[in-house]
C-alpha cells in the first residue's frame, strides 16, 4: 500500500486478533502480539501491513516479501521468509477480505464529499420531507416533496431525490444521483452518477411516427442491493421495476421497465436488460450481456462475457455466446467454425492447383 491513502484506517489487529476473526491457525514461531495497520500485495506489503497469497503465479513475490503477517494455505507456507507471522487457512483471500473490513471500514459505502454533519446549509430539503436520525445531506443536494430518509443514510453533493420516495435506513446515495419514484429498503448503496425511475424506455411504432407510452410504475430496491456508478434502471411501465434483496449490480448497466431482478444477483458492467426481463435467485451475468424483452433467466443461471441471450435460459446452466446456448454446444461450435477457418487458409496458401 502506497504511504498516502484516501481512506482513513479505522483499526490496526494483532495476529491474535486476525487469527480470532478469519479462523486462520497461526504457524509455528508466529508472533501472536504483532500488530498490523493497513493491507497491501505481497509484492509492496510492509511490516505493518497484511498480505495473502493464495496462487502459485506469487510464489516468487512470496519469498522476498516484506509483509508483517500472511494469510495463505498450507501448499505454501513453506515459501514465507523467516520473520513473517504465517497464519494457514484455507480460503486466504476470504481471510484477508474479512480483515480488510475491519481496517478500512470506511471504504465500504460513500462518504460524505464535505465532510458534512447533518443537513449542509447548502441543500434544498422541501419543509414536507422527513428526514431520520442521523441523515447526511450534502451541499446542493435537492429533496423533494413528502420525499422519507431513513436513520443514518448519506444523500451526496447534487444528489436529487424526487417527490414522495422513500429511502431506507443506512442507506448511501452518491453525488450526482437522480432517484424518482422509487422505494428503497435499508442498507442500499447507489453509487455516484446513478439515474434511478426515469421513464421507460415505451412507444407505439408506426409509419406515421412513434406515441409515447405512459410508464406509471416504480421502482422498487430491497435491503442491501448496491449499484455501481452511472447505471441506470428505469420504472415500470404498468408494473413495478424489481431488485431483489443483496444483488449487486456494477458500473454502467442498463435496467429496463418492468424488469424483475431476484434475490443475490450479480450484473458485470455493462449489461443491459430489456424491458420485462425477470432474473431468477442467485443469476451472474457476466460482462456486456444484453437480454432481449421478455426472458427469464433461471435460478443459478451464468452467462459468459458479451453473451446475447434470445430465449429463456434454465436454472442452473451456463450459457454463451451470440445467439447464447448451452455453454457446451457454444464451445463446440466455437472449434467448429475455427478448424473450417484454418481449413480454407490452408487452402488459400496452397494456391489454386495446376493445369
Amino acid at each position: 500500500m502506497t504511504e498516502f491513502s484516501f481512506f482513513a484506517r479505522a483499526a490496526d489487529l494483532s495476529v491474535a486478533e486476525i487469527a480470532a476473526l478469519t479462523g486462520a491457525e497461526p504457524c509455528e514461531g508466529a508472533d501472536l502480539s504483532r500488530r498490523v495497520s493497513g493491507i497491501a500485495p505481497v509484492d509492496q506489503a510492509t511490516a505493518t501491513d497484511l498480505t495473502f497469497v493464495s496462487e502459485t503465479k506469487f510464489v516468487a513475490s512470496l519469498q522476498s516479501t516484506k509483509a508483517g503477517v500472511l494469510l495463505t494455505s498450507e501448499r505454501f507456507v513453506r515459501h514465507a521468509p523467516e520473520g513473517v507471522a504465517v497464519l494457514r487457512v484455507r480460503k486466504p483471500y476470504d481471510a484477508f477480505v474479512a480483515v480488510a473490513r475491519q481496517i478500512y471500514s470506511g471504504a465500504l459505502r460513500p462518504a460524505s464529499m464535505f465532510d458534512t454533519v447533518g443537513v449542509s446549509p447548502g441543500a434544498m430539503v422541501h419543509p414536507t420531507a422527513q428526514l431520520g436520525a442521523g441523515v447526511t445531506v450534502d451541499p446542493f443536494a435537492v429533496i423533494g416533496p413528502s420525499a422519507t430518509i431513513g436513520a443514518g443514510t448519506l444523500i451526496g453533493a447534487h444528489a436529487v431525490i424526487g417527490p414522495g420516495v422513500r429511502i431506507g435506513s443506512d442507506c448511501a446515495i452518491g453525488a450526482n444521483c437522480t432517484v424518482t419514484h422509487s422505494h428503497l429498503g435499508d442498507r442500499v448503496v447507489i453509487h455516484p452518477g446513478c439515474d434511478i425511475g426515469q421513464d421507460g424506455f415505451g412507444y407505439l411504432l408506426s409509419a406515421e411516427g412513434h406515441t409515447k407510452v405512459p410508464q406509471v410504475g416504480s421502482v422498487v430496491i430491497h435491503d442491501d442491493v448496491e449499484i455501481g456508478s452511472g447505471t441506470r434502471i428505469d420504472r415500470g411501465g404498468i408494473r413495478d421495476t424489481v431488485i431483489g434483496e443483496g444483488t449487486k449490480i456494477d458500473n454502467l448497466c442498463q435496467i429496463g421497465h418492468n424488469c424483475i431482478v431476484g434475490r443475490h444477483c450479480i450484473i458485470v458492467a455493462q449489461s443491459g436488460l430489456s424491458g420485462s426481463v425477470t432474473l431468477e435467485d442467485f443469476v451472474v451475468l457476466g460482462p456486456r450481456t444484453g437480454i432481449i424483452p421478455h426472458i427469464t433467466v433461471g435460478k443459478g443461471a451464468i452467462t459468459a462475457s458479451r453473451s446475447t441471450i434470445y430465449e429463456n435460459v434454465p436454472a442452473g446452466q451456463f450459457w454463451g455466446g451470440f445467439p447464447a446456448k448451452p455453454k457446451k454446444q457454444w464451445l463446440r461450435e466455437v472449434v467448429a467454425l475455427e478448424r473450417l477457418a484454418a481449413q480454407a487458409r490452408k487452402k488459400s496458401d496452397d494456391g489454386p492447383p495446376e493445369a
